[in-house]
């Protein structure tokens, strides 16, 4: 899933707020013929950006909006592509997505390069697309001021009535802005646009890298178009029986572990950080903290932290030790003495803010799919109240913030389709880091359930969201390289690290 806010950060690689930055809206990529079947296309290659590499290439795909009327409105899917770096051993394309919903994807080709092998990268041309919706694909807006971009917001008896009043504006800007779009923009018609993007560009066949969101989209994929699955590698897995109002109520309950182990880490170490002895005298510590900062904020490097602020770092306590030089500086800044600088490891982890061109275009598509295919949601608003104020007690550390009203409370475009039932058992091979803040390990679990062809690969004591993506080696990269260089899964699910 995609994460935006005041102080949060992208679900994605990493990539999906430098995509909008380097391909302005100025660039422009060449239109294919009209669309009359994906595999008649011809598509016009061109370089997509001046501060891209010269290698990295793009078009744009049509496709139909409403694939049940194929013959009527089309859209423009951006693709872009690295050819592989030999043609002997060429295999065939590796299709990627960073993650989102609504992640833009046509700089995910010239980032993974270096973190690939030189033996996959002599088998595949690389290649990513904007899905429907996003950046330069066809692009879907709702306006939303800054304070509706959040996805999550702690819930407070006293604010509940503003959270309502928001969510409710998001689904009606939505609605306004982009209601002949918001049914189609569904996982089902992205995997369908997969699909024409492999036909356009002459394969039997796809491989495929998923990330975070993009794991469910590519198991939809091998739901739908298992005879045209390759070699699928899909790295920091969603379940999908969470889809979707169950993907942020699974993260705030792994949170509480990470937690738990983060104090546990930080009472081994307490002669260099002084925040407790014991896990308990941890646990006490920051929850001190949370309730000083609700009296009156903590003011660190300029932003003043009240409770909730502090904990909507929740995410980063699965990196233990860039969280806690942020918890240590909270506890002088909060005792009037000077505060240590957060190192700036930490500060990539800690209260990492959404910067982007058009976070609105991001935000806006997330909706459009978590919204318009979860049927989960309920209508009431009290609900979700009442939702809110169980899952805190039971989740003390963000409980609430997956919980509480959003704008699907309001949503008016009913799905055109029952959400995809992923079972099946087509190779697949998952990676995933154990403490994973986002995409949580019981969810890959959930996941490696339903892909009975599936290899899981287990990164023990990996945090952060991501494996193979991430820009640090991982001792899974070994398993993913053997795979789509042979095709062999590891003989059974296996631990590393």
């Amino acid at each position: 899933m995609l994460r935006a806010g005041r102080r949060t950060s992208l679900l994605a690689v990493g990539v999906a707020t430098a995509a909008l930055a380097a391909l302005t809206p100025a660039t422009a990529f060449a239109a294919p013929e009209p669309f009359g079947g994906p595999g008649q296309q011809r598509l016009r290659w061109e370089r997509c950006a001046q501060d891209q590499p010269a290698s990295l290439e793009c078009t744009t795909v049509r496709v139909p909006l409403d694939y049940a009327d194929p013959h009527g409105r089309t859209i423009g899917i951006a693709v872009s592509r690295m050819k592989a770096d030999g043609t002997a051993k060429r295999r065939g394309v590796l299709l990627m997505n960073p993650g989102g919903p609504g992640g833009p994807g046509l700089t995910m080709p010239a980032e993974m390069a270096p973190r690939l092998a030189a033996e996959v990268r002599e088998r595949f041309d690389l290649v990513s697309f904007d899905p429907r919706g996003v950046g330069r694909s066809t692009p879907v807006h709702c306006g939303l001021a800054p304070d509706e971009q959040a996805l999550d917001h702690p819930y407070s008896a006293g604010t509940f009535g503003q959270d309502v009043a928001r969510a409710r504006s998001v689904a009606d800007k939505c609605r306004a802005r982009a209601g002949d779009l918001l049914p189609h923009l569904t996982t089902r018609n992205t995997a369908r646009d997969m699909d024409a993007i492999r036909a356009a560009l002459g394969e039997r066949r796809i491989s495929y890298l998923g990330h975070s969101y993009g794991t469910y989209l590519g198991a939809v994929y091998t739901q739908m178009f298992p005879r045209r699955a390759d070699r699928f590698v899909l790295d920091s897995a969603l379940d999908p029986a969470l889809v979707w109002r169950g993907v942020p109520r699974g993260a705030a309950e792994a949170a509480e572990l990470a937690f738990t182990r983060w104090t546990e880490w930080a009472a081994a170490r307490d002669a260099a950080y002084g925040l407790g002895a014991t896990p308990e005298a941890v646990r006490a510590a920051f929850w001190e903290l949370v309730a000083r900062a609700d009296r009156t904020p903590i003011v660190l490097e300029g932003q003043a932290f009240d409770g909730d602020a502090i904990r909507a770092q929740y995410r980063a306590f699965v990196r233990v030790e860039a969280v806690t030089p942020f918890v240590v500086a909270l506890k002088a800044a909060a005792a009037g003495a000077a505060a240590p600088a957060v190192p700036t490891e930490a500060e990539t982890e800690v209260g990492a803010k959404t910067e982007g061109p058009d976070v609105d275009n991001m935000v806006s598509v997330a909706w459009a799919v978590l919204c318009g295919e979860g049927r989960s949601w309920p209508r009431d608003p009290e609900q979700y109240r009442r939702d809110a104020i169980r899952e805190r007690a039971a989740h003390p550390l963000a409980g609430d913030f997956g919980s509480n009203i959003q704008p699907c409370a309001f949503w008016k475009s009913a799905p055109r389709e029952a959400t995809t039932v992923v079972n099946n058992d087509v190779d697949v091979l998952i990676v995933q880091n154990e403490w994973d803040p986002q995409t949580p390990l019981a969810m890959a679990e959930g996941m490696r359930r339903v892909l009975h062809g599936a290899r899981m690969v287990t990164v023990a004591g990996g945090e952060g969201h991501g494996a193979v993506v991430a820009e640090r080696p991982s001792c899974a990269d070994a398993d993913v390289t053997r795979y789509l260089v042979t095709g062999r899964l590891p003989a059974k699910d296996r631990t590393c690290g």
